[in-house]
């Protein structure tokens, strides 16, 4: 059986089943805490806080937001350092011993934490279960790990950097629209069954596709002959890791090396800018003065995911008449304003990713998109970290204001594009590692592919 060169599969699959559960996790939380502070059953109809304007219910609704809040930043917090070292370990290490291996553990790091959750929903366990469930999903790697993986394949298998930018930007409209399919999904899987068939149906769509990766998706890196094995750092897998991680930035250019450092930080800051304000949203929502059921939740973000499809029509269309840099200047003043002109937020991440793989060598796409996947992922834990704690500060007297500080901070990136356009990202070459392609384990890249 010939296998297939798409790594588009996996990501669609993998965000419909982890935004499915995203929203029921938050949901399921906050109706756990209502029912451990109020002593009273959680109802969607019987909305205090909405269909009165009583004190008393307020501050209710004003608790359990504090306390769910709260309980996902400790969540967040305990899984973030695991699952950090597991991405960048993995997705270097597929440099020298594949993607594939970055792409199947966090799916089964997924499977092992939706089955969990399955069975904390559906036995009434404790909520600090789903602690330890994230924890031992982390040792997997997580979301990062996965598209570290799937971006290195891209970077392997396109032929030119447009084509590149144009399949990265595919895989971002990939996540957002089954992400927002998954959020309608999940809003009346929920009221129509409660939380234990739509973790089931996760759990299942989870491991469906890590058959289609272990059956289906070709690897395109060459394994080494068992004599390669013995060059090289072979008793050091590890040394050898953080090495390839050190070369990407030893370039004798170093403009290449300042422009690839600058690219990477505007990178981290609009993931932090980007990603932390949704991480709120739901809790946002689900307090007064909106209230709204699991129905609106659903179509809010399946709304706000539309910016996944008119960013990736953006960059495909604004690829052939802008230079990369424009582009990312105006997904960045998107990201400013509110949800009409935000339509092209998107934009930004993979052309930052395809303008940085572009400038690394072949042999250094495993390390380069460990990097990426690494900043993305602390960025976006303190992230979560950093707005859930403002939004439990703010929210008795401004729950608005986490977003007004990711809009300020959106200038930050602005500032680093600017550089960039400064030092002249067209005049940065790929260079070759100060160590051979031949010395690393005599791994070598299957040829360019469309």
């Amino acid at each position: 059986m010939t296998g297939l060169y798409l790594v588009e599969p996996v990501v669609a699959i993998y965000a419909f089943a982890s935004f499915m559960v995203y929203p029921l996790a938050q949901q399921y939380v906050y109706r756990r805490v209502w029912q451990d502070l109020t002593n009273s059953t959680y109802s969607v109809v019987n909305v205090p806080g909405c269909a009165t304007n009583e004190t008393n219910n307020s501050r209710k609704y004003e608790e359990v937001e504090r306390a769910a809040s709260l309980f996902s930043l400790y969540n967040e917090l305990f899984s973030l350092i695991p699952c950090l070292a597991v991405t960048l370990l993995l997705v270097a290490y597929s440099d020298y011993r594949g993607r594939r291996i970055s792409i199947l553990l966090p799916l089964v790091g997924s499977i092992v934490y939706t089955v969990s959750f399955l069975a904390i929903s559906f036995f009434e366990a404790s909520l600090n279960l789903i602690i330890v469930a994230n924890v031992i999903s982390a040792l997997f790697g997580s979301w990062g790990t996965l598209l570290g993986g799937c971006f290195s394949y891209i970077a392997d298998v396109s032929k030119d950097g447009k084509r590149k930018t144009q399949r990265m930007a595919g895989i971002e409209m990939a996540i957002g629209l089954f992400s927002g399919a998954a959020s309608i999904t999940a809003g009346y899987f929920l009221r129509a069954t409660g939380f234990n068939w739509p973790l089931l149906t996760c759990s299942l769509l989870h491991f469906a596709n890590l058959l289609y990766v272990v059956f289906v998706l070709e690897e395109t890196v060459k394994m080494p002959e068992p004599a390669d094995l013995q060059q090289g750092l072979p008793h050091f897998p590890l040394l050898k890791l953080v090495s390839s991680v050190f070369r990407l930035f030893a370039s004798v250019n170093l403009r290449r090396n300042a422009i690839l450092v600058l690219l990477l930080l505007a990178f981290t800051i609009f993931c932090f800018c980007n990603i932390g304000t949704t991480s709120v949203v739901i809790l946002y929502e689900l307090n007064e003065p909106l209230c709204w059921s699991e129905i609106l939740i659903g179509y809010g973000s399946a709304l706000s995911t539309t910016s996944f499809l008119t960013s990736f029509m953006g960059v495909f269309v604004l690829s052939y008449c802008l230079p990369n840099l424009a582009i990312v200047l105006i997904g960045l003043l998107s990201i400013t304003t509110v949800r009409v002109p935000m339509v092209l937020a998107v934009m930004p991440a993979p052309v930052l990713r395809s303008m940085m793989s572009q400038i690394a060598s072949k042999s250094e796409q495993g390390a380069l998109f460990a990097c990426v996947a690494f900043m993305e992922m602390l960025s976006t834990s303190v992230a979560f970290i950093t707005f859930s704690g403002i939004y439990a500060a703010t929210v008795a007297w401004f729950p608005g204001f986490c977003f007004l500080v990711a809009a300020g901070l959106c200038l930050i990136p602005m500032a680093v594009i600017g550089a960039v356009g400064f030092l002249g990202s067209s005049k940065a070459t790929v260079t070759e590692p100060l160590i051979s392609e031949e010395e690393t384990d005599g791994q070598s890249v299957t040829p360019p592919i469309n």
